[in-house]
């Protein structure tokens, strides 16, 4: 029966629920009112589900008093009842909890330093919230090589992100006998893919169907260390170990322009918004800034060793550079004249080993703000936020320790994704195998792993629609990996 203003009478369980909970008000004690906070969703076929979801959830609250006010802080997050479950599950010390304190294993291990604020906390259950089980992700295969996108033997892989699951191999690259160094997507292109060897050769290619070799460009007379499309994708300027950059007509392949140097020049960069400026790191130290239309250097910043790897930021006014002794650099840039002046230097004590990889990203849904993801030869890799404001300030984030690498291993960001997943990057290895891990779990950082490489895999590129992965290997073979469509 219902009371004078029409409201149901409160049940037994109502009763109770109050005495448990000092006398709040009626509204809050309601198992309807807390279920209502995590409705199924519409396309939910199983009509027990949300009568036994409320009993549980209305138990819960009585055993826990806190518990309904925990789950108002998840009602305007739009998260369901996995999320909510791994929160309420979670150990009772964790937010004191240090993992840089544990001890570490090359391949598995990681530290990572909680931001302020309650950001770290959604990150950590976020992570562990996505995850789901693949069952059949490993079927489709458009080639016969060995592949595993789901739990292997491993027992650190535990389960894969359904983000980065694949169905197998999109085509496969075979042409070049060389080891291939250096592979990058075209900007704003999905199927154009080039890629440099260690023979001196740079090869364009269609990866849509069929894939197709439509230029290979020959002219460097050693190694690819770095290449870098122009923003329409008309040209490609290359560096090498000759002392030669070397500038490309993509659609004619014709070298059209050689600027020869006095050491081996290591990376390059066209500015994102002014492509007749192209920024080269050497081996002697420096930075040079060249006008493309004429060739000539026309500013230049010293360092204090090789500058062995180097991006921008989207408006191209700071270049992030790192050197052969582990250092990362911030140097400011005039996009009209072409100057440029250092501004900052992070130098992290735990390694000397050159850097492989400099990659900025505009923003990071962890971070909350731009970041920076480096990758050192001695398998370190360093997660930075970017302070803009600050002339491009570094703050170390989170790090990971992998394995030595013989070869100059690349990393890349993996694509960005919704707020239920975790900050992930993917890298190759000296085992033959390409690895993603997820830089906001300290333990079990290794999420999936894809095989089908014969010898270790250097080099890591994602389109522009973030649907294809390509990876290169020691031995020239270039794969191109299928990602599993999202529902």
């Amino acid at each position: 029966m219902g009371d004078g203003d029409g409201d149901p009478a409160p049940s037994m369980e109502d009763d109770h629920e109050e005495v448990n909970n000092g006398g709040q008000e009626e509204a809050t004690m309601d198992p309807d009112f807390s279920s209502c906070l995590l409705q199924p969703p519409i396309a939910h076929h199983d009509p027990n589900y949300v009568a036994l979801r409320r009993l549980l959830l209305h138990r819960k609250a009585v055993s826990s008093p806190s518990a309904i006010s925990h789950r108002k802080e998840w009602r305007c997050n739009g998260r369901g009842y996995v999320a909510y479950r791994n929160f309420m599950r979670r150990p009772k010390n964790w937010e004191s909890f240090n993992v840089a304190s544990r001890s570490s294993t090359p391949g598995h291990s990681g530290r990572w330093t909680p931001l302020p604020g309650p950001q770290s906390i959604l990150s950590e259950v976020d992570s562990s919230s996505s995850s789901r089980d693949l069952r059949g992700c490993s079927q489709g295969f458009s080639r016969g090589a060995s592949f595993n996108s789901s739990v292997t033997d491993d027992q650190q892989i535990r389960v894969v992100e359904h983000a980065y699951s694949f169905v197998g191999m999109h085509c496969i690259f075979d042409n070049c006998k060389a080891s291939v160094t250096i592979l990058k997507f075209g900007h704003m292109r999905s199927d154009m893919l080039a890629y440099g060897a260690s023979d001196g050769s740079l090869t364009i290619c269609r990866v849509s169907e069929p894939p197709s070799i439509l230029q290979q460009l020959k002219g460097h007379s050693k190694d690819i260390t770095d290449f870098d499309f122009s923003s329409n994708n008309q040209y490609i300027a290359s560096s090498s170990m000759d002392k030669t950059v070397r500038v490309w007509d993509t659609s004619q392949g014709h070298c059209i322009r050689v600027i020869y140097g006095v050491s081996s020049q290591l990376c390059i960069r066209f500015h994102p918004v002014n492509n007749n400026l192209l920024f080269v790191g050497n081996a002697n130290k420096e930075i040079n800034v060249m006008n493309f239309s004429t060739g000539r250097v026309i500013n230049k910043a010293v360092f204090e060793n090789e500058i062995t790897a180097m991006d921008n930021d989207h408006t191209g006014q700071l270049i992030f550079s790192g050197d052969a002794q582990g250092c990362i650099y911030t140097v400011s840039v005039n996009s009209h004249t072409g100057s440029i002046s250092r501004s900052h230097r992070n130098r992290n004590g735990r390694t000397k080993s050159p850097i492989t990889t400099v990659q900025y990203r505009t923003f990071s849904l962890l971070a909350r703000s731009s970041v920076l993801l480096a990758c050192a030869q001695d398998g370190n890799l360093y997660f930075f936020s970017v302070a803009l404001e600050i002339k491009g300030y570094l703050t170390l984030l989170c790090s990971l320790k992998l394995a030595p690498q013989v070869h100059r291993i690349r990393a890349s960001f993996c694509p960005l994704l919704s707020l239920e997943k975790g900050e992930f990057i993917v890298s190759g290895s000296e085992d033959s195998n390409v690895y993603f891990y997820d830089l906001t779990k300290p333990k079990n950082t290794c999420v999936n792993k894809l095989q089908g490489h014969g010898s270790p895999v250097i080099g890591i590129a994602w389109n522009y629609g973030e649907n294809l992965l390509a990876s290169s290997d020691s031995d020239g073979m270039v794969i191109v990996w299928k990602r599993a469509k999202m529902n």
